[in-house]
């Protein structure tokens, strides 16, 4: 059983997926009522795949609510014996999420393929509410946008996952990180209808919080949250609390759960590496607007 947590129209609902291969015989109302045992749940409505190989439960409710990005899916008629889990998994990645508008800034340039799907990266523009701006690296499938034009200069809405991989430097790793875009679309410069720049991580502290206050006297807190993708992986996404969230942050211990709400934003700092020798280089964090810890 796979679940997901996320928020659509107001309401906090968690989608469940269970594969019920046809062997195990188990009936509509057998399935209703073990999942109807489950305390504070409620389903709305079960169906059937065609040939009873698979089972999909749409949307079930829970009491809770939380505010959130606005998130509309639905799961579609999935059967294991087509060994389609990689679609399931695109459906069920709700913990991770980015809207974004903003100038395409650079050309595309090649990453990786898989499985023949051609990845590029580029730069976007976004601007904030004080009109500076975060450049902000995105990755972009061949599929999704003609790689070989010159989009410079215009403004696309994109929707995706702020994803992370560490890359080996000399004698140790860095960590690097991107918007991978799930949805592109070009639209006119600055429509006040699209989210600029939004984030929502559900995830797990995977180090101490890091506290300290500024010589202005403000306060910061560092977390780096470890964010479930499947198939195993995990996204490690450092994160930025100022003020009263940082002090309710730099209590929060390794191993727990976090939801957390921000913008991304784009950082450049001073790196030694050398005696004397420095190099200037670009961080990319979450700020955080708003934080909720799972009890």
């Amino acid at each position: 059983m796979i679940s997901v947590n996320c928020t659509v129209a107001g309401r906090h609902l968690q989608f469940f997926y269970i594969n019920v291969f046809s062997h195990l015989q188990l009936s509509e109302v057998q399935v209703y009522h073990i999942f109807s045992r489950l305390q504070g749940i409620k389903i709305i409505f079960l169906n059937f795949g065609s040939k009873q190989e698979c089972l999909y439960i749409s949307f079930i409710e829970q009491d809770k609510v939380h505010q959130g990005m606005t998130v509309q899916r639905k799961l579609t008629d999935i059967c294991p014996a087509r060994k389609e889990n990689h679609i399931m998994a695109d459906k069920i990645i709700e913990n991770n999420q980015v809207s974004m508008m903003g100038k395409i800034a650079a050309g595309f340039t090649f990453s990786h393929q898989v499985f023949g799907e051609g990845f590029y990266m580029t730069e976007l523009l976004v601007k904030r509410l004080s009109e500076s701006e975060d450049r902000i690296p995105v990755m972009v499938s061949e599929r999704l946008v003609d790689v070989t034009q010159d989009y410079i200069g215009e403004y696309v809405e994109i929707h995706g996952q702020f994803r992370s991989y560490n890359r080996h430097e000399e004698k140790h790793n860095r960590l690097v990180l991107s918007v991978f875009t799930r949805e592109l679309k070009f639209v006119e410069e600055e429509d006040e209808t699209i989210p600029v720049n939004q984030i929502f991580l559900d995830g797990f502290i995977c180090k101490p919080p890091v506290y300290r206050k500024t010589p202005l006297g403000r306060e910061i807190a560092d977390l780096l949250l470890a964010v479930n993708r499947p198939y195993g992986k995990s996204d490690y996404i450092p994160c930025i609390c100022w003020g009263r969230n940082a002090r309710y942050a730099s209590a929060f211990e390794v191993g727990g759960h976090v939801l957390i709400w921000g913008r991304i934003q784009s950082r450049e700092y001073i790196k030694r590496t050398g005696e004397n020798e420095t190099e200037k280089r670009v961080a990319y964090e979450v700020s955080v607007s708003k934080l909720e810890y799972m009890e």
